[in-house]
């Protein structure tokens, strides 16, 4: 039993800082600590739930006119003669786009700033059937924001800069073919 208490003690000793105490003030979290990110280092989860619409459209009416006349006078009579023409333009133009992204992605705090703010990033890669998606974030976070269970809605991250990408066979084929994008920038399509 004396072995026990001596190793025991001979840990203890190791284990203190130079101070003499064993708890590091600027690392120690209590067991009943709160554990959500605040400092560099700690990670916490985003909940992506972003929901971009826009809608535009367009209406133009536009119409002119022009008449010239000329009248001639002879022995014979006058005659007059008359050039008219006349056109009207009309055109409407709508444009939609809509999107939708949810994911969720635990990202890193990278600094602190002097404001106490948590700068976060985080990147996923994921490669499914030669489909390779990429997602990527980055932002500021306020600590009180940082929900009990250590997650944050994308919406509360201030400056987000968040990219989602994807390569492989599904995005080449939407991308539209060289001749495609030719002749649409040549106004004939």
């Amino acid at each position: 039993m004396t072995v026990l208490i001596l190793a025991s003690v001979g840990m203890t000793a190791h284990a203190q800082t130079s101070d003499g105490s064993m708890i590091d003030p600027d690392n120690y979290r209590g067991l009943a600590a709160d554990r959500r990110a605040h400092q560099v280092g700690d990670t916490l989860t985003v909940l992506v739930t972003e929901t971009a619409r826009a809608t535009a459209s367009a209406n133009t009416d536009a119409s002119g006119g022009v008449q010239l006349g000329a009248n001639t006078q002879n022995r014979n009579g006058t005659h007059n003669y008359g050039l008219g023409l006349n056109g009207d333009d009309n055109g409407q133009g709508n444009t939609t786009r809509a999107g939708t992204l949810q994911a969720e992605l635990a990202v890193r705090v990278v600094a602190v700033e002097a404001d106490g703010q948590l700068r976060i990033h985080g990147d996923q890669s994921v490669e499914i059937n030669g489909e390779k998606q990429q997602f990527a974030l980055t932002g500021l976070v306020r600590a009180e924001d940082i929900s009990a269970n250590n997650t944050i809605l994308s919406n509360r991250i201030s400056e987000a800069d968040i990219h989602y990408t994807g390569k492989g066979d599904i995005s080449t084929a939407q991308r539209h073919s060289i001749l495609y994008r030719i002749t649409r920038w040549l106004g004939l399509i």
